[in-house]
């Protein structure tokens, strides 16, 4: 007797370590901890396994299931590090156009200089008959490559100084618009020519989205209205300080449009040149506003560059209102806003007070005249 006693007691023993042990590890699985709180509600789940996944069905949202939890909640971004990208690349850029100005204007000099000496040794020395008789001696190949070269040197000494800039620029964004249809750089393609505030990479796509198109009309769209005031917005500046305002156009739109999209809380890519265009559009339209405009389609149709930029505005403002997204509305109004503050008061507290960088500049490169002044002046839209 004494055996089956022991016998008895080693099987109520087990019988109670069986039924703590489901318990026990449902505590350290994280979706049904709620659900088996309790040690009936753990008997219940055991009696028949269809019911059971009923209940599970049937189950709210609030009980943890791995298919029913909510979204995570995208958590603002800190704007400490784009800003300051925004700050120190503007400053870059204005303070390399002022030593570029000051290298263009030296090599003219010199290249004026050197271009008649050149002209007075080839007229002394060679006459007409030369010229004749080394053009008699090409074949027919190079005569052609020599006429086709003369065309094309013509046709860009008739553009304006404002569209051979523009041509750099229109260049660059047909490239990225051939990259953006190569399936293997689609990942990097996303990562650094989209700009998105939630994005790991920030920074540097905030410059290189505004030489990004992934539409051929967006990129026409934009370099068309970048081409038709060109000529304008570079012989009120100069070639060297458009390429600053433009440069750092896209980046304070792109700034703009990453203050925006955090207070809203609407986190989607961006990319394009409309912030810089924009930017150059109202800086023309600020500067001359009774210019007369009009669309190509409907030329019968003119009105003023003032009321163009009003009007451009007021359709931005209320596309950022209304979130509209079709286009980004608040790089366009950081742009525009940012070309009528530079054309009112950005030159005057930037571009007139570069002397000092531009004569540290002249002292770096000419150890020995220090005490010359730099021929850092003149040049179109430079008093």
């Amino acid at each position: 007797m004494a055996w089956r006693g022991c016998l008895v007691k080693w099987s109520k023993i087990e019988s109670i370590k069986s039924q703590n042990t489901k318990p026990c590890s449902s505590r350290f699985n994280p979706y049904h901890q709620q659900r088996f709180g309790f040690r009936r509600e753990a008997k219940r789940s055991d009696t028949k396994r269809g019911n059971d996944t009923k209940e599970t069905k049937a189950l709210p949202p609030e009980a943890g299931m791995p298919g029913s939890q909510p979204p995570p909640k995208i958590r603002r971004p800190s704007l400490f590090r784009p800003f300051m990208f925004t700050v120190g690349f503007t400053g870059c850029s204005f303070g390399a156009a002022a030593i570029l100005q000051y290298e263009t204007l030296k090599s003219r000099a010199r290249a004026a200089k050197d271009g008649e000496e050149l002209e007075k040794l080839v007229l002394g020395s060679q006459d007409m008959a030369y010229w004749h008789d080394w053009w008699n001696q090409l074949s027919g190949l190079q005569r052609q490559a020599l006429l086709l070269m003369s065309m094309l040197d013509d046709f860009w000494s008739s553009l304006s100084e404002g569209q051979k800039t523009v041509t750099g620029i229109i260049a660059i964004n047909t490239a990225v618009l051939c990259c953006w249809r190569i399936p293997s750089m689609q990942r990097n393609m996303i990562k650094y020519f989209t700009s998105n505030p939630v994005s790991k990479t920030r920074c540097l796509p905030m410059i290189l989205s505004s030489f990004s198109h992934y539409s051929i009309i967006h990129m026409v769209a934009n370099m068309y209205v970048l081409w038709t005031f060109s000529s304008g917005i570079v012989s009120l500046l100069g070639k060297e300080q458009f390429l600053a305002v433009y440069l750092s156009a896209g980046v304070i739109s792109t700034m703009v449009s990453y203050i925006c999209k955090t207070a809203t809380g609407r986190f989607h890519p961006s990319l394009g040149a409309s912030g810089a265009v924009m930017a150059v559009l109202a800086a023309v339209c600020a500067k001359v506003p009774e210019a007369k405009l009009g669309i190509i389609f409907l030329p019968m149709f003119t009105f003023s560059a003032g009321n163009a930029l009003k009007a451009l505005v007021a359709l931005d403002t209320v596309g950022l209102i209304l979130g509209w997204r079709l286009f980004d509305h608040a790089a366009h109004l950081g742009g525009a806003l940012f070309g009528v503050w530079y054309v009112a008061y950005g030159h005057k507290l930037i571009w007139r007070k570069r002397e000092p960088l531009v004569k540290l500049w002249h002292d770096v490169r000419s150890p020995g005249s220090k005490g010359s002044k730099p021929g850092a002046g003149g040049g179109a839209g430079n008093p």
